[in-house]
């Protein structure tokens, strides 16, 4: 014979509780959402100025002018080394930053000297560059400060200088 004073609860209606927990998972789905595509914005971002920074340093290790003491004669190598971390070319006229919010005095270059021994070395760093946030900013919801979450990023590549 079968039990008949527990048949309510198997009756019961259930309707509307795949609602509720959807409303109890759906703000932590969320906000794991919005910060994985932070993190996967971050981590681009820096592998991009990584790069250029890279690609400055290649550009000033095989030039001659790089070490040369002289503003007149060095400058011109070192502008268009700047130009190619911001923008990807020697001139930057009318062209848009490889990340937007670079410009050249982000950048920070250090020649060798002129009388170094070898091995000698080029480095260029980016200075000053603080990360934005995109369309999650993630300091509101977690409660953190905007400086904990969007900070300076300083990618930096030394190279050796290769002409001497």
């Amino acid at each position: 014979m079968k039990n008949k004073c527990f048949s309510w609860f198997r009756q019961r209606n259930e309707r509307g509780s795949s609602t509720i927990e959807l409303a109890i998972v759906f703000p932590i789905l969320l906000l794991l959402f919005a910060g994985t595509a932070e993190l996967g914005r971050l981590y681009s971002t820096y592998t991009t100025l990584a790069k250029a920074t890279k690609i400055g340093a290649r550009y000033l290790s095989n030039k001659i002018e790089t070490a040369n003491g002289d503003p007149n004669v060095s400058g011109p190598v070192l502008a268009a080394a700047r130009n190619l971390v911001v923008c990807g070319y020697e001139d930057c006229t009318g062209r848009t930053p490889v990340i937007p919010g670079i410009d050249a005095t982000n950048v920070l270059i250090t020649p060798p000297a002129a009388d170094a021994l070898p091995p000698a070395y080029v480095t260029v760093e980016i200075q000053g560059y603080t990360f934005q946030p995109g369309v999650f900013n993630l300091a509101g919801p977690t409660g953190a400060t905007s400086s904990a979450i969007y900070f300076p990023l300083r990618p930096k590549t030394t190279m050796r200088y290769m002409l001497r």
